[in-house]
């Protein structure tokens, strides 16, 4: 077979692939201390679930409209106007996750050749999802800044054009788990009025967050008309299965994903979309104890590293963070195989984390995979008796 170039330029997904190895050694019986994954480790909100069966045994299993149920668009367009954005349930389309009103995006957006600015680290199917579309990439390395944007608006600046199609921002970030400042977003916002760039807000992570109010990049003077807001269920309601996210975008651009949505996946399962009306509008509770538990976990996971001499830039959202993996750690040396010999020295961030999972038993994902090498993202969506486990074994591996 003759395959597409489009799809020979993608790798797959490196945080996919490190579960799947994880999830293999678990099969052989394996303790496997998984702090990869991108999924809250709570149970979907016992009144989310109950919403979900109510809706099958209502008989909600068949097709429902391609940009989603009149009553969950809606429910959608309530939250974002609360976060200050002026949508209405007809600039709404619900799609079987966020990772595919992303790809949505992408796909009505950019042509062969279209630029697209990515800030690294950047979530790994931001670059996929480019490069599927026929795009090239730019991009701006945060990592110097502490994964900050503000200090980097002057990169920014040098970076983006007339000629840049498409910016993507994440805030929180994934990776990193930054919040952009205010005055970074009106960074952008400057940059893409002068430029007429338009804007993807991924803001997944936006109800997790401690001890800031994330500003919805849209809702700045000149955004609501070219920026695309991303969403969805699987983090902030602990919803990962159930495959439901949205978009909210201009009129124009909702008619060109609409199209995207009918050829490709139809629309977001009916019975899921009811539960999602629920979650929108009755979980506030079980997601603020969510946050709260992810706050204590991120503060045990930052003095257990001191502990040991490792320092991070603590997250303000989301469950991860960067955690450098550099030349002075046993990884990045030669190790002593059991005839005797010497290994080749493990000197990159993608050997470090083989390391862990194959000696430690705890799985990471390679800063270079999200374009910024030298560091390993943790996903501390675990308990705080798996983190402890996790930085023991990591420490007993010299690999700390």
């Amino acid at each position: 077979m003759n395959f597409a170039d489009r799809v020979e330029r993608v790798e797959p997904s490196a945080t996919l692939a490190i579960s799947d190895a994880a999830s293999e050694l678990e099969a052989d019986g394996v303790d496997v201390v998984d702090l990869s994954v991108g999924e809250p480790d709570f149970p979907t909100p016992e009144n989310v679930v109950e919403a979900g069966k109510d809706a099958m045994d209502a008989g909600y299993t068949g097709y429902a409209p391609t940009n989603g149920v009149p009553e969950l668009r809606e429910a959608i367009a309530e939250k974002l106007q609360g976060d200050g954005l002026d949508y209405t349930a007809d600039d709404v389309i619900v799609t079987p996750g966020g990772k595919q009103a992303l790809f949505e995006t992408f796909q009505s957006l950019i042509d062969g050749g279209d630029e697209v600015c990515l800030l690294d680290p950047a979530w790994v199917s931001y670059e996929a999802m480019v490069k599927l579309a026929g795009g090239s990439l730019s991009r701006v390395d945060l990592a110097a800044h502490d994964f900050q944007l503000e200090p980097a608006l002057p990169e920014l600046t040098e970076t983006v054009s007339d000629e840049t199609e498409l910016l993507v921002v994440n805030s929180p970030s994934n990776p990193s788990g930054a919040v952009f400042s205010d005055e970074a977003l009106r960074g952008v916002r400057d940059l893409a009025v002068e430029h007429d760039i338009t804007v993807i807000s991924d803001e997944i992570y936006k109800e997790i967050t401690y001890g800031v109010d994330p500003v919805s990049l849209g809702s700045l003077d000149g955004m609501g008309s070219r920026t695309v807001t991303i969403n969805g269920f699987s983090k902030a309601y602990s919803m990962t299965g159930w495959r439901l996210g949205y978009l909210a975008a201009p009129e124009n651009l909702i008619s060109q994903a609409s199209k995207v949505q009918s050829h490709s996946v139809s629309s977001a399962a009916n019975f899921t979309q009811r539960a999602g009306v629920e979650a929108i509008r009755n979980t506030d509770d079980a997601v603020v104890e969510m946050a709260e538990a992810f706050e204590e976990r991120r503060d045990l996971l930052v003095d257990l590293l001191a502990d040991h001499g490792v320092e991070v830039s603590a997250p303000e959202g989301a469950f991860y963070m960067m955690v450098p993996v550099g030349e002075d750690s046993e990884a990045q040396r030669a190790s002593e195989q059991p005839n005797g010999e010497q290994s080749e020295p493990r000197g990159d961030d993608s050997a470090w984390c083989e390391a862990a999972i194959d000696d430690a038993h705890v799985a990471t994902v390679p800063g270079s995979a999200f374009g910024t090498p030298g560091y390993a993202r943790f996903s501390y969506a675990n308990s705080e008796e798996r983190l402890r486990k996790a930085i023991d074994r990591l420490v007993a591996e010299d690999l700390f």
